[in-house]
């Protein structure tokens, strides 16, 4: 029991430290100068200012590889419910993290002529990075492209980009 409540009151101690660090004090000292700490002021400062902050928070986005690579090289996947194929393409994209439109040329007159015009097929997948374009999904040959495009080789953590813009299909 003694021990039970030791090791309640040393966890208590640990969970509320980083409640008493989020405490700023700035006030003016009698130079003139301003002080900034985590201590209070002494009782003669009449201004004391008390803020409190959060901690430091770093936003996690797109990377600057994948940003560059992005404007530079923007991808672009036909893909359909074609089975296998579209979705490991789907899934090496999304595995990499890399933003890109998808088009159904199932779905979409547009990006049926589209598709017809850059390939002289109808068959997907169809991966066009930047002004190269692969026909048929291969795993080592998309990743090449993407690869010399400069996209990262994995995504950034808890971060899978859904497609950028994904094409809605047309109501028939």
């Amino acid at each position: 029991m003694k021990a039970g409540l030791i090791m309640a009151a040393a966890w208590l101690a640990a969970a509320s430290a980083p409640l008493a660090a989020a405490q700023l004090y700035q006030w003016k000292d009698t130079q003139g100068r301003t002080v900034y700490s985590d201590q209070p002021p002494p009782p003669s400062i009449k201004n004391a200012q008390q803020k409190a902050f959060k901690g430091s928070v770093i936003e996690v986005g797109e990377s600057y590889a994948a940003r560059t690579a992005r404007e530079k090289y923007p991808v672009t996947l036909y893909a359909s419910a074609c089975g296998a194929p579209c979705e490991q393409a789907r899934q090496l994209l999304a595995g990499r993290g890399v933003p890109h439109s998808s088009k159904d040329p199932q779905a979409s007159p547009e990006a049926q002529a589209e598709l017809q015009k850059l390939t002289g097929r109808l068959s997907v997948p169809v991966l066009v990075v930047g002004s190269d374009k692969l026909d048929g999904f291969e795993a080592g040959q998309w990743q090449s492209a993407l690869d010399r495009a400069g996209y990262p080789k994995t995504a950034p953590p808890g971060h899978k980009p859904a497609p950028a813009q994904a094409q809605q299909p047309s109501p028939q």
